[in-house]
């Protein structure tokens, strides 16, 4: 059999360092990759279609909130994602696993629960802090929010992200090497999904969704 080939996303070397160690303990002859950004987690995954899981940071180059999980679960949706975040917020980590993450993971987690969350994950369960209700509904206009966030293709969900940057249609098309029109369609199909008028519109919608605020919303 393959060994269970892991994929670590995070920008800290010494974190990506403890990861590993607790994977190692996790999962014995465990194949473990690292990046530091959205573009190698892209790549990881083009590269080796058999990874297993993905240890997904929230806040690393390339990722906006929820914007990380939200591509990775749309272009990869059969790979689960774990989100191993410095943030405890029990909202946030309510909306990951609405959003479509295997587990939540907070970075003071002592390592041997990292192992048994990872195991358990790997099962194909869900895992995460024993305090977080999974069983109560999400209020309606937050699950309004997530519904319509997760409408998103991959290729919209890294549009809205660069919106939100401030990014031009121009400099959009730029770095996704295609056609200012095709930027606009995707800008067009956004406004639609997300049920808003304009491009600031949909940044404050994010910004709902994400709960943070976004650095870029007065350009847009």
């Amino acid at each position: 059999m393959a060994p269970t080939r892991i994929l670590i996303a995070d920008d800290h070397p010494l974190v990506r360092g403890a990861l590993a160690q607790a994977v190692a303990g996790a999962v014995e002859g465990a194949e473990i990759l690292q990046c530091g950004d959205l573009d190698g987690v892209t790549r990881e995954l083009n590269a080796h279609s058999d990874i297993d899981l993905v240890l997904l940071d929230l806040t690393m180059p390339g990722v906006r909130g929820f914007s990380g999980l939200m591509y990775l679960r749309a272009e990869h949706p059969a790979v689960p994602v774990v989100i191993v975040s410095a943030n405890e917020d029990r909202g946030v980590i309510r909306r990951c696993i609405d959003f479509g993450a295997s587990g939540f993971i907070p970075k003071t987690t002592d390592i041997e629960a990292m192992r048994a969350a990872i195991r358990k994950v790997l099962a194909g369960e869900i895992w995460t802090p024993p305090d977080v209700d999974l069983t109560a509904p999400a209020d309606k206009e937050t699950a309004d929010l997530v519904r319509r966030m997760a409408s998103l293709t991959p290729q919209q969900v890294r549009v809205l992200m660069m919106v939100s940057a401030g990014l031009l249609n121009k400099q959009i098309a730029y770095e996704l090497s295609v056609s200012e029109a095709t930027v606009k369609a995707h800008v067009s199909a956004i406004l639609t999904k997300l049920g808003v008028e304009s491009r600031t519109q949909a940044v404050i919608t994010a910004a709902k969704v994400e709960g943070l605020s976004l650095p870029g919303a007065a350009k847009a």
